[in-house]
């Protein structure tokens, strides 16, 4: 990976700092926000569209010209935004940058099999790992080594994070999923087609489980336009080894990838009620960790049940109250960890 000089400090302290193109990156429009928490908008062949990439850098980095800091690539979920990701947590640490590139309504932060949908090129892993991440090292004064990574997602996203630390373990030291999706085994055949309903558009089989707005008003569907069932990973169904795609892109079942990577899980039961989907994602985040029980290996787990103990609003539900609870525990943890290499 090519890492190019950081530019010249930014002499305007009010306004976002400027980036230079690369990587397969253009910036199109201009950057929006502060000097420290500002949102740009790119294009990439690799991604149909334009994509939003959010950037919180800590209060001092202007102040300290010479500093380099660690990076924590923070993944949303279904059907959400990158600018929609609030919370406070990611904006009060000082000692890291956060990065919060766009996955999607339904990107499922993969390649898709299907590159030839109405939905245009869908190679979301390629653009997040080969160009968003020299893009921000390239850019900006980060530590840009193993150590000094982090990937950690809501939901979709935090299918996304192990997903990516599972592919490029040499990236990243930490990962954490708040909620995720991360057992697409055929043991958690519920959550294959829920991911299939985005794919699909079947709007009314996924709205009630949604964490973007708008997720359940026709009129601003954010899954259309609904294309093939199998456009995503192929057959989902374990026939003949037909969902050979999904075996190997489910988290569970390869936690051995993550031996010399930190992992963290945050998880609710939904209130018990399986209209929830944090009912379903608790039964996929404890297979994962009973996978790790068995290889043994060392990990963070939070099951936080119906939420009365976990901060002010947490419910236990599939939402931002709890996610925002999870960061509070989550984001001070990973500083720690990140001390040593800064």
């Amino acid at each position: 990976m090519t890492v190019l000089a950081p530019p010249a400090v930014h002499a305007d302290a009010s306004t976002p700092p400027p980036l230079a193109d690369g990587f397969g990156l253009t910036q199109v429009g201009t950057a929006t926000g502060t000097a420290t928490n500002f949102v740009i908008t790119v294009t990439t062949g690799q991604v149909a569209g334009a994509h939003h990439i959010k950037i919180i850098l800590p209060g001092d980095y202007n102040a300290n010209p010479t500093k380099r800091y660690p990076v924590l690539y923070f993944l949303h979920g279904s059907p959400d935004d990158p600018v929609n990701q609030t919370y406070p947590a990611l904006t009060t640490s000082k000692s890291m940058i956060t990065v919060i590139p766009d996955g999607g309504h339904r990107g499922w932060y993969a390649n898709w099999r299907d590159q030839n949908t109405a939905l245009g090129p869908q190679n979301w892993e390629n653009f997040h790992l080969d160009q968003v991440i020299p893009f921000i090292d390239a850019n900006l004064r980060t530590i840009a080594t193993k150590k000094g990574r982090a990937i950690a997602g809501i939901s979709m996203g935090g299918f996304g994070a192990l997903h990516y630390a599972q592919d490029r373990p040499e990236l990243f030291s930490q990962t954490a999923s708040l909620s995720g999706d991360i057992d697409l085994s055929a043991d958690s055949m519920d959550l294959r087609l829920a991911a299939v309903a985005t794919v699909t558009d079947a709007l009314g089989a996924i709205c009630a489980s949604a964490s973007g707005p708008d997720a359940c008003d026709s009129a601003h569907d954010p899954y259309k336009p609904g294309v093939d069932s199998d456009a995503l990973f192929g057959s989902l169904y374990p026939v003949f080894n037909a969902d050979r795609m999904w075996n190997a892109v489910d988290p569970s079942t390869h936690m051995g990838k993550l031996a010399d990577v930190g992992v963290s899980i945050y998880v609710g039961n939904g209130g018990g009620n399986p209209t929830d989907l944090e009912f379903w994602v608790e039964g996929a985040s404890k297979h994962v960790k009973d996978h790790m029980d068995a290889l043994r290996m060392p990990y963070y787990y939070v099951d936080y049940g119906n939420g009365s103990t976990w901060g002010t609003h947490c419910n236990g539900g599939h939402n931002g109250y709890c996610w925002q609870q999870d960061l509070v525990d989550y984001i001070p943890r990973l500083e720690k960890a990140f001390a040593s290499v800064t």
